[in-house]
């Protein structure tokens, strides 16, 4: 698998908040997360994909404001994205529960942050080892940064058995 980053063009990128109230009459919101939320979506996030990327997620709690929006159907957590967890200007991690893919949740949760990293003033948004580049092309008119791998993730610290 080839990984790499790409660069989403803020400045030139035309805001989709349709896809944000789409997802509203659907019965998903889309929202900031809130601090007494932590735990819960932390948990939820750990569960459904990998602790780093829970990791990822308190970080984006720890913005002040938080820089993470969560989408809700029925009163329970369905989707996440983050961006400023990894590194300012990064995008991501973001997922979607598998039971809930094709809503476009994915969409409209990426639209959020952009639309907030835009308001924040950001000219680019960086998303970091993209996974469906095609979907970030269309959606955001995201460009692949070439010989961008590993670039921030260079020497990242795996799992490790510590010995006294």
């Amino acid at each position: 698998m080839s990984h790499f980053d790409m660069l989403v063009k803020l400045y030139d990128l035309e805001l989709n908040l349709e896809c944000i109230s789409q997802q509203a009459k659907k019965n998903i919101i889309i929202r900031k997360a809130l601090a007494p939320e932590k735990s819960v979506v932390l948990n939820w996030i750990k569960r459904e994909f990998a602790q780093a990327w829970a990791d990822e997620a308190d970080i984006a709690f720890s913005n002040n404001p938080c820089s993470i929006f969560i989408a809700i159907k029925d009163e329970k957590i369905i989707g996440f994205a983050c961006y400023d967890s990894t590194m300012l200007n990064f995008f991501g991690p973001t997922g979607v529960s598998q039971s809930a893919r094709g809503l476009g949740t994915g969409k409209a949760l990426l639209q959020a942050c952009m639309m907030d990293m835009k308001l924040k003033g950001y000219a680019y948004a960086i998303i970091g080892a993209v996974g469906p580049a095609e979907f970030y092309e269309k959606t955001v008119g995201a460009i692949k940064i070439e010989n961008s791998w590993p670039g921030a993730y260079a020497n990242l610290l795996k799992n490790q058995t510590l010995v006294d």
